[in-house]
């Protein structure tokens, strides 16, 4: 019997590339002129995996989630992976937004992917669910390649990383 090759799909979030581009993102919106003694603060709870922004308005809180976004995206982590929630009233006449980090991909993703590969019909590829991942085998490494062509290829939700190739 041929040996089977494989690869892992994740989707990992640094949080140390996270917290840098955080505190960029709090220096540039202190030397903003437009946030100049407006209230804005940025709050990662890297265990509960949530981002936090609290601005005076709706329009600065747009602003200051448009420059945590340009900083996230500078340091290479993917914007895919923030589910951005509704903004609410917060004590002193502030508005917060909290935002969920999605590490690992989520079982409704999984069950996608391997769904979209069994759709697709790449020859003998098999996809499998294994936590937070999804392993994906075939006897063929060209036909893993043709695999995460089509899987790039295709919006999942969220940012995909390949690895574990063998």
């Amino acid at each position: 019997m041929a040996a089977q090759a494989s690869f892992d799909i994740t989707s990992p979030i640094d949080f140390q590339e996270v917290d840098n581009a955080l505190n960029q993102a709090r220096k540039e919106v202190g030397q903003r002129y437009d946030f100049k003694g407006a209230k804005a603060e940025i709050d990662l709870n890297a265990t509960e995996k949530t981002l936090t922004l609290t601005a005076d308005d709706e329009m600065k809180m747009n602003a200051l989630w448009e420059v945590v976004q340009t900083r996230l995206v500078r340091r290479n982590v993917p914007v895919k992976n923030f589910e951005v929630g509704k903004s609410e009233a917060a004590a002193g006449s502030t508005v917060k937004r909290v935002i969920k980090i999605q590490e690992g991909i989520p079982i409704e993703a999984a069950k996608e992917i391997v769904k979209f590969l069994k759709d697709k019909k790449v020859k003998k590829v098999q996809g499998s669910i294994q936590g937070d991942q999804v392993r994906v085998t075939s006897p063929s490494k060209d036909d893993l390649q043709e695999a995460m062509q089509v899987l790039r290829e295709h919006d999942f939700g969220v940012a995909l990383s390949f690895g574990n190739y063998r």
